[in-house]
């Protein structure tokens, strides 16, 4: 074994051994089956120190790098795959400041301390009808006479709603309208202003509670203004940071879930077996074929997030082809999970068409992944672009 695997399984075991994940899976099927929130599972995993993984050192965390923390996802996701994604984006929040202390930029170091401390990171950046993502805002911010901002506008899918205390968001400031500006930064829940939706019935990924936020003139306090950058595509290390955690963190709560996917398949055959055959289903070339080809599918999807996180942290000059790669890593692990689970569905028979069954679970949670943006045909002009424009 190497000496980043052991390094693993000993993070593994600290942060969320085999009795946590056992008593997460549990509760997996109860959260789904009565759309609730798995607060029971954020306790366990504060108890754990699981939302303090990105913390440097320094600041009194483990400090682990993006890789391991993904790694953790992953495992995290097998189990409870909604649980992962909503802790996703408080990791993804404190992840995207680590990155940035890691290059030289400590103007957010606070949020470590806030994270020690026990309070909740959410991600606010998604907006209706928004596809310039982070490059662009409908939300508003009028600023205030001491450097802070006033915010009104609707953010989508904010993971973690019950749960929350600090929100990064973004918005934009028109008040010079010759140059408006795309303001980055920080609210507190209890500041006012901020109305969460009581809207949650959906398909898959339901203990996540990614609901709708309504900020209206919602204050972002001067000091908690983390950038202004130029409406528009202007490269900046935030936005990259952003973009890098957000991709390869989702990314990795989908191979995750292909990863079960596939070992439930695995055990069906097993388990099934043929009356014309008078074998396991496990013996059936052509189910046998389907599971390769799902294995394979999911192989190549988390080798791409093994080794872009792995260069994130190792800060690598991908230079323009970074989006790209991020972007296909989240792309392709999504596309393993709707294809194992799809694959799994069919390896398991009819009992797994039950709403009891865990694979159903999966495979609703699996679909989930084509609304992360950007979506697949958002994202294709920029790989075309990248081999056929000047």
């Amino acid at each position: 074994m190497t000496d980043r695997e052991t390094r693993f399984r000993e993070i593994a075991e600290r942060y969320l051994p085999e009795e946590a994940l056992r008593t997460i899976r549990a509760r997996a099927a109860r959260h789904d089956a009565e759309n609730s929130f798995a607060a029971d599972d954020l306790a366990d995993l504060r108890e754990l120190g699981y939302l303090t993984v990105f913390v440097p050192a320094e600041f009194g965390g483990p400090g682990l790098t993006l890789n391991e923390v993904a790694r953790l996802q992953q495992r995290l996701a097998t189990a409870a795959p909604a649980t992962a994604l909503a802790v996703n984006m408080h990791l993804m929040c404190t992840g995207v400041v680590r990155a940035l202390h890691e290059r030289g930029d400590t103007s957010l170091d606070w949020v470590f301390e806030d994270a020690l401390a026990g309070e909740v990171f959410a991600f606010g950046i998604s907006e209706p009808n928004n596809d310039w993502v982070l490059q662009g805002s409908n939300t508003r911010a009028v600023p205030t006479d001491d450097g802070g901002y006033l915010l009104s506008g609707v953010k989508i899918f904010t993971s973690l709603t019950p749960a929350w205390t600090r929100l990064i968001v973004h918005a934009r400031d028109d008040s010079d309208p010759s140059a408006p500006m795309i303001v980055y930064g920080f609210l507190d829940r209890d500041a006012g202003g901020i109305e969460p939706s009581d809207d949650w019935d959906v398909m898959g990924m339901r203990a996540s509670h990614s609901r709708a936020t309504v900020l209206t003139e919602a204050p972002m306090r001067p000091e908690r203004v983390s950038r202004r950058i130029p409406d528009g595509p202007n490269p900046d290390p935030l936005t990259f940071a952003i973009t890098a955690n957000f991709q390869l963190l989702v990314g990795a709560v989908y191979a995750g879930v292909a990863k079960r996917a596939l070992d439930l398949a695995a055990q069906a055959l097993g388990e099934r077996s043929s009356a014309k055959r008078g074998v396991t289903l496990a013996e059936v070339p052509e189910f046998r074929v389907r599971l390769a080809d799902a294995h394979r599918t999911y192989l190549g999807a988390a080798a791409q997030l093994d080794a872009y996180t792995r260069d994130f942290d190792e800060r690598a000059d991908h230079g323009a082809g970074w989006p790209l790669r991020l972007v296909s890593a989240r792309l392709a692990a999504g596309e393993a999970a709707r294809t194992c689970a799809d694959a799994a569905l069919q390896c398991a028979g009819g009992r797994a068409f039950s709403n009891a069954s865990e694979l159903a679970r999966l495979y609703r949670d699996a679909a989930a992944s084509i609304f992360h943006p950007p979506g697949a045909d958002a994202a294709r002009p920029m790989f075309a672009a990248a081999l056929l424009d000047d």
